[in-house]
């Protein structure tokens, strides 16, 4: 019996880049996809995309939410596949390919979750890389030292959301680190690595802005206390994450026609 992968779009007012999230999921080669989209409510011309695409999206919800974690639990919640994995809806996977390989991999591994590598654009320059993050072998040790994996790289078999629960929707930006760290770091799971990029990440999302940073910071540090991880873990992962921009020659080009712009 094929392999059936379920796939979440979350989206609120993003009639800009909806189109190209969906048409990145529609495009796989692979053919056995549920693709699940939540609507929070939107108030622009996002529905009206949506609804072009007739029943081509598997299903379909738009009502108000209580935010991000709680329209992906609602997603999850609808999901019937083996595997359930996250689209935002400023991010596209990365090829045509992405799926197939995806369940080559899980098919070879038996892995109950399986993380990729990612890369993160402009939001209108989608063939240029600002940022490259690898998603590298997984050990416990290593998130220790602040070690994550990028959360929309990561596929879970649906049957250990049931058993081992869904985001924590009491947080307001951190809530796929939560569910990383309790997944990798807490329960003995088979993890994979697919060396290969999984999706393509617009720069600009929620937890960008210097006040949601200072939050997500704060929401980190509780997170990394409660589940025993030591200091050092949280500042590591700030860290961890200059490599991804400094060696990426369009980060440059990119902060100087941003600084130009303004």
């Amino acid at each position: 019996m094929r392999m059936k992968i379920s796939i979440i779009t979350v989206v609120f007012n993003q009639e800009q880049y909806i189109r190209d999230a969906i048409e990145s999921v529609l495009g796989q080669d692979y053919s056995d996809i549920e693709y699940i989209l939540i609507d929070g409510g939107s108030q622009d011309g996002t529905m009206d995309i949506v609804r072009a695409y007739g029943n081509r999206i598997s299903v379909v919800v738009s009502e108000k939410d209580k935010g991000l974690y709680d329209a992906l639990n609602k997603g999850i919640r609808l999901a019937t596949g083996d595997y359930v994995g996250l689209v935002h809806s400023d991010d596209m996977l990365y090829d045509g390919h992405v799926i197939g390989r995806i369940v080559e991999e899980v098919e070879r591994t038996h892995c109950d979750v399986l993380y990729g590598n990612g890369v993160y654009v402009p939001p209108f320059q989608l063939d240029r890389q600002v940022r490259n993050w690898m998603g590298g072998t997984y050990t416990k040790r290593k998130m220790r030292w602040g070690w994550l994996p990028l959360h929309t790289t990561v596929y879970v078999k649906r049957e250990l959301y049931l058993r081992h629960g869904v985001f924590d929707a009491s947080y307001k930006i951190a809530g796929d680190t939560e569910l990383l760290v309790r997944y990798f770091y807490l329960l003995d799971l088979n993890i994979a690595y697919l060396d290969e990029y999984i999706i393509r990440m617009r720069l600009g999302g929620k937890s960008t802005s210097f006040a949601n940073s200072v939050e997500k910071w704060k929401e980190d540090w509780k997170l990394y206390r409660q589940y025993k991880l030591p200091p050092y873990a949280l500042p590591c992962k700030v860290i961890r994450k200059v490599p991804q921009y400094i060696r990426q020659k369009d980060f440059y080009t990119y902060l100087i026609h941003k600084f130009i712009k303004r």
